[in-house]
């Protein structure tokens, strides 16, 4: 099936209507907006709490690494979803597969706790 440009003409319509309509938005509500400055207006506000100290103070390593291992093993578990929903069509090779990921990933997590990552206290 081959496509022609104006094919495309209703998405590149509403690509430029969208991209107006954030343009004309931001700068009606910048232009009609207050614009009173004070000086306990611009300060830093947080969750209701006083902004005390420096904002450049050293952060753990531990808690990027958590993060980090966080955002890893849960797009790993995305992975698992079409698996399951697709579980009868991909027969025994499927099932073989995901026991080789699933493996892979326990390995993955049995070395995490080997280094010692998660132990918060050393």
């Amino acid at each position: 099936m081959n496509y022609l440009p104006s094919d495309y003409l209703p998405i590149l319509i509403q690509l430029g209507l969208a991209l107006a309509f954030i343009v004309v938005t931001m700068i009606v509500t910048h232009s009609i907006g207050p614009k009173r400055n004070s000086e306990r207006k611009d300060e830093a506000f947080e969750c209701g709490i006083e902004s005390k100290g420096d904002a450049r103070t050293p952060i753990s390593i531990k808690y990027f690494l958590v993060a980090i291992l966080f955002v890893l093993f849960d797009v790993e578990v995305i992975f698992m979803y079409p698996w399951a929903v697709n579980f009868q069509k991909l027969g025994s090779q499927g099932f073989v597969e995901m026991i080789l990921f699933m493996g892979l990933l326990l390995a993955g997590f049995y070395y995490i706790i080997r280094k010692g990552v998660l132990d918060w206290e050393k």
